[in-house]
């Protein structure tokens, strides 16, 4: 019974390695663990306001957690896999970060700032998922971005994630 347990210990070091190595620089892989974990949380919706920064912005929630200043999903993906990870809700025209582990020029989390214009926006905007090579906050990532949508099919928020070029 040992011995079992002593051959299934390396197996299950091997198996867990693979598991971080298959998300290692791979944002595909790595968004889809980020929208799982999410999900298993609960629905997404939104309900009321807070703060992101300096903006008064949309409370989006998965299931009873409030995702808004809370940091500890985007910071097991960045733990996990080294990726840098955004959930971003929609604010007018804008999608706010409003839980992030990317960090601004200053060394701060970029919390209150929003996605940049351009061909990530265009596809979620759409409700599409987009990957490609983007600038975060003056930053070079390799990056997956996917829209987070509402019980009616509206685009509520995104997620993001991306690995430093």
């Amino acid at each position: 019974m040992l011995q079992r347990a002593l051959l299934t210990l390396p197996l299950a070091f091997a198996l867990s390695a693979l598991s971080t190595t298959a998300l290692a620089n791979d944002p595909k892989a790595t968004i889809a663990e980020l929208d799982a974990r999410l999900a298993r949380i609960g629905a997404p919706k939104l309900e009321g306001t807070d703060k992101a920064g300096d903006k008064e912005v949309p409370a989006i929630y998965f299931g009873t957690r409030k995702i808004n200043n809370n940091y500890d999903v985007v910071d097991e993906i960045k733990k996990k896999s080294g990726a840098t990870a955004t959930i971003f809700v929609k604010h007018g025209d804008d999608f706010v970060r409003v839980s992030t582990n990317v960090l601004t020029p200053e060394g701060k989390r970029g919390v209150g700032t929003a996605l940049a214009r351009a061909k990530a926006y265009d596809a979620v905007s759409k409700g599409q998922s987009y990957c490609g090579d983007v600038d975060v906050l003056g930053t070079a990532f390799n990056a997956c971005y996917n829209p987070i949508k509402g019980a009616n099919g509206a685009v509520i928020g995104v997620t993001y994630v991306g690995f430093k070029k």
